[in-house]
C-alpha cells in the first residue's frame, strides 16, 4: 500500500543523495501494510518526483528516536525537537531506497482528485 507525502524540496534532495535515511511524521497512517511513499516535492517544485521504499516504521519517545536516527536524519537536533514539540511519541519511516521518476509530474497529472496533503493520503496507482 502507498501513501502520498508532501516533502520540502531541501529534504527531497537529501533523500536523493542518501543523506537523509528517515522521514519523520507526527502522525502515522492507521492502515497497516504501508510499504511505499509517493513523494510530492512541495513548493516551489510542486511535482511528484519519485517513491520511497520503506524499510520499517519506528515509533519511540522523542529523545530515543533522535538517538536512533539523528546521524542520518537530515535535520539538526533543534529542527527535530521543534517538529515534535508537544508530542510524547515520534515516528519515522526508515528509507530503504529512493526511486526517482524519470519525468516528475504534477499531482493533477497522476492523481486528478488529490491535493497536496498536509499530513498524508492513501493512493493506489503509479
Amino acid at each position: 500500500m502507498k501513501i502520498l507525502l508532501s516533502i520540502k524540496p531541501k529534504f527531497v534532495e537529501k533523500i536523493e543523495k542518501g543523506e537523509k535515511k528517515y522521514e519523520f511524521r507526527r502522525i502515522l497512517p492507521k492502515k497497516e501494510g504501508i510499504d511505499r511513499i509517493v513523494v510530492y516535492a512541495s513548493s516551489p517544485i510542486c511535482k511528484v518526483v519519485g517513491e520511497i521504499e520503506i524499510d520499517r516504521i519506528l515509533v519511540d519517545n522523542v529523545e530515543n528516536l533522535w538517538r536512533k536516527t539523528g546521524k542520518m536524519s537530515g535535520l539538526s537536533y533543534d529542527e527535530f525537537i521543534r517538529y515534535f514539540d508537544g508530542k510524547d511519541r515520534a515516528n519515522a519511516f526508515k528509507i530503504k531506497r529512493f526511486i526517482p521518476y524519470q519525468t516528475p509530474k504534477t499531482l493533477k497529472e497522476i492523481y486528478p482528485d488529490k491535493v497536496a496533503p498536509q499530513s498524508f493520503c492513501y493512493v493506489d496507482k503509479f
